[in-house]
């Protein structure tokens, strides 16, 4: 059974860090498109930042430059390092993988970002 499991998120001021982790189980790792999404209230879920098997790795514009994702595929985690973060950047964030033709959801971690 495909499981995805976030960690890692909570409060932090405008300007601070925090580094985002999601542990995938069931076999998919090592062969997964791997990515964080987020979902402000009252907007659509968007793409974050993806990671391929090979390394490669995109990015949405309004985060180059201050947020880094990563995978382990000793540990079967994917990472999101997120720095500079601005009251923007507050939502709930969603670590995604796409094994073949499926996609896997985690439940979601809320990251707010607040004086």
């Amino acid at each position: 059974q495909v499981q995805l499991v976030e960690s890692g998120g909570g409060l932090v001021q405008p300007g601070g860090s925090l580094r985002l982790s999601c542990a995938v189980s069931g076999g998919i790792f090592s062969t997964s498109v791997l990515a964080w999404y987020r979902q402000a209230p009252g907007t659509q879920r968007e793409l974050v930042a993806r990671i391929w098997s090979g390394g490669r790795t995109i990015y949405v514009d309004s985060v180059k430059g201050r947020f880094t994702i990563s995978r382990d595929n000793a540990k079967n985690t994917v990472d999101l390092q997120m720095n500079s973060l601005k009251p923007e950047d507050t939502a709930a964030y969603y670590c995604n993988a796409i094994a073949s033709t499926s996609y896997y959801w985690g439940k979601g971690i809320l990251v707010t970002v607040s004086p």
